[in-house]
């Protein structure tokens, strides 16, 4: 037997997230959201997806398209900073960058599948379809080793309290008014919860009391007293050689990120 297989997609998502960052690592669905499914046009495939309506969930069998590599321990966003074996983690990073979502199916128009909250980025390969079955698929008092403790930890509430300075509300309000970027409920979540260094989390400590977190293609500066996280303000994550260079590949955020260094040079390093 041959030690390569060859498959190829049967469609795209269309979800509008251009960055992982806004992409949760599990669909919420507790937020209002509406994603696309996109199957490539023709007739056999229009034919495969008869009999999917009814269904009030499926699962997608995708590609993690733009993850290049793998090591067999990893470091997860979710607990205290422990590596774990890759097997017994959902990372993104694996010797066949497989991924698996169940999904809410709102409905089918044509070759697009309407689905709820999707954890998956623009463009993602979709390669099958397979229906939920709650009976067959559902295991709610399954033991889940080391994530049950961490669920554990996350019902208390919150340890931290995180605040904005005048300054980082009047970025991150330019940022969504201006140029519809808004991430700071993803932000407010991760740093409440644990605003320590983190590489996954993409926490790291500056100079002096000093911390960010990468956003996407920003980085918010905070200090943490105590048990409050303040958010002093924010900055672009690209230099600006990268930012001029047209010869680059595509980098999110390009012209906001020119303008904010316009605006406010003295928050770029």
């Amino acid at each position: 037997m041959s030690d390569e297989l060859s498959i190829k997609p049967i469609g795209y998502i269309r979800s509008g997230k251009a960055l992982k960052f806004n992409a949760r690592h599990q669909p919420d669905e507790s937020q209002a959201e509406t994603n696309v499914l996109e199957i490539i046009e023709g007739d056999i495939y229009q034919k495969a997806l008869q009999d999917l309506e009814g269904f009030e969930r499926i699962w997608l069998i995708w590609w993690f398209h733009r993850n290049k590599d793998w090591r067999p321990q990893v470091l997860p966003p979710r607990g205290p900073a422990q590596r774990r074996g890759l097997f017994a983690t959902r990372s993104p990073h694996r010797p066949n960058p497989l991924g698996i979502t169940p999904v809410q199916l709102l409905g089918i128009k044509k070759n697009k599948l309407i689905l709820g909250p999707c954890d998956l980025v623009e463009g993602t390969p979709v390669f099958d379809i397979k229906p939920y079955i709650p009976s067959y698929d559902s295991f709610p008092d399954s033991k889940a080793g080391w994530i049950d403790e961490v669920d554990a930890s996350l019902v208390e509430p919150p340890e931290f309290k995180v605040q904005f300075s005048p300054q980082a509300i009047i970025h991150t309000d330019w940022l969504r008014n201006e140029w519809q970027i808004d991430f700071r409920d993803r932000m407010l979540e991760i740093l409440s919860r644990d605003p320590s260094p983190h590489r996954t989390r993409r926490i790291r400590s500056r100079h002096g009391e000093l911390f960010d977190i990468g956003c996407g293609a920003w980085y918010a500066v905070f200090k943490v007293e105590d048990k409050i996280v303040t958010v002093l303000h924010l900055k672009p994550s690209f230099p600006l050689k990268f930012l001029n260079d047209s010869t680059r590949p595509e980098i999110p955020d390009r012209d906001a990120q020119i303008s904010f260094r316009l605006q406010w040079p003295e928050y770029v390093d």
